[in-house]
Parts: C-alpha cells; structure tokens; sequence
C-alpha cells in the first residue's frame, strides 16, 4: 500500500491557503493545515473530511515565533512528517499604507515578523523532512510587490522583495536534495488581505477592488496544483500571476 502524502500549508485558515487546501484535498493528498485561529482551522478540516474524506491535521500556533514551530511541527506522528511532499508558505499580511516616515513600527514588525520570519521558520522545521527522502516541493507566496515598489508601501514591499530572493536562495541550496523550490508572486487578490492592510476598514478594503474584477484565491491554487503537478524533470521557478485588468503593481484598466 502506498503511503499517504502530506501538503503542509501555512495560513490555511482563508484567502489563499484555504483555496489550496481544497485544491489539493479534491487530487487526493492528505494535509497538514496551520495558522492562529483554531476554530477557523477545525471548521476547515470538518469541511474537507466530509467533502473529499481527506486527513487533516490541524496545528494552531503563530509563525512568528520560532519555538511555537518548533514544537508543532515536533508534534506530529514520524509516519506523518516522514510524507510531507509538499510546502506552501502562504501565512504572511501586509498592515498600514503610509511613507516611511509616517510608518508605525510596531506594523513593520509584524510584518516582517510573518512574512520573512516566519516563512524562515517554518521552512527551517520543514526541510530536514523533504531532505531525508529527496523528495519534496516548496511554494513561497510572494507578491507583485516582490518585483517592484509602490508608494506608501515600503516596508510590505521589501518583505516580499525578501521572499523572492529567499526562493532563489531555497532553490540554489536545496537543488542537491531534489527539492523543487517556486516563488508565487500575485498581483490583486481578492482576499482578507485589504481588510488586514486597513485594520478592519471593510469601506477601504473594497474599494481597492472596485471597477475591476480581481484575481480569486482559487485562481492562485490551481496555479500552485499545476506547478506541483508538471513531470518530475520540470520546475516552474516564478509565476507572476495578474488580473487581465492590472499591467503592474499600480496600473489598472477599471470600468467606467
């Protein structure tokens, strides 16, 4: 009997995460789901063990701190991690727009505390598994903002920079274990990712996707099944992935 597969994805809990969890719970894999809110996690796992009879193992702890990883990675089952195929690193968020003077630093440090750290933590408890079977697959979720700057957000900008360029370094270390390694660089999406940016603003966040129909999470996923799914001979390095009404990080065709 063949063993089961695991796909470990961070920030499972919505957006983005949670459209890949479905994606890869409907071909067959088995899924090892993190993020903060418990009960947001719980809710999904029910739903794809009654919708595809998945397993799925929940670990709620935050990215930020490398000793929660630790530890809820130590948790699982060896037959569990010894079968981890897979890695999307998707938890991450961007919070404020202001210039670099007017910034709050407490903002900075949440996001460069999730969106470069913790993707270096999780990656760091998640590899040795992949290396002992020279086998496995990792999506980093960057950003358009990862190949180009913006006014007002700075700091977002230069944590995504940061991820494209730890993707190449992931994919140039881990190239003599066979570990594939793609850079996933979205432009508009329409997730929670605007409500997080403007602090619970739900008039700001949907006014950034007005007059054009944005990206949706699922859009991403099937981008990242596809990816995982080329033969084993092939890598797809770095996807940027646009709405057919955006050119840039900035520029954006919208109904009159």
């Amino acid at each position: 009997m063949e063993a089961k597969k695991y796909i470990v994805i961070t920030g499972a809990s919505s957006g983005i995460g949670q459209a890949c969890a479905l994606r890869f719970a409907k071909e067959g894999y088995q899924l090892i789901l993190t993020a903060r809110r418990a009960d947001r996690l719980e809710s999904l796992r029910s739903k794809l063990e009654e919708m595809h009879g998945t397993e799925v193992r929940t670990l709620a702890f935050d990215v930020r701190s490398e000793a929660q990883t630790a530890e809820a990675f130590a948790s699982l089952h060896a037959s569990v991690s010894a079968n981890i195929v897979g890695l999307v690193n998707n938890a991450g968020l961007a919070v404020g727009r202001s210039p670099i003077d007017e910034g709050l630093t407490e903002d900075w440090d949440r996001m460069v505390d999730t969106n470069v750290k913790g993707l270096l933590y999780v990656t760091k408890h998640v590899v040795p598994y992949m290396r002992a079977n020279r086998r496995g697959h990792i999506f980093n979720i960057a950003s358009i903002a990862g190949k180009e700057v913006y006014p007002d957000g700075n700091v977002y900008c230069a944590t995504k920079h940061a991820v494209d360029a730890l993707s190449q370094a992931m994919r140039t270390d881990l190239l003599p274990h066979r570990i594939k390694v793609t850079n996933i660089a979205p432009g508009a999406v329409n997730t929670e990712f605007s409500l997080v940016r403007f602090k619970g603003d739900r008039q700001l966040a949907e006014q950034v996707y007005d007059g054009f129909e944005p990206l949706h999470a699922e859009d991403i996923a099937d981008a990242i099944w596809y990816a995982f799914s080329v033969p084993e001979h092939v890598n797809l390095n770095d996807l940027v992935i646009m709405p057919a009404a955006q050119a840039s990080a900035t520029r954006f065709i919208k109904n009159s």
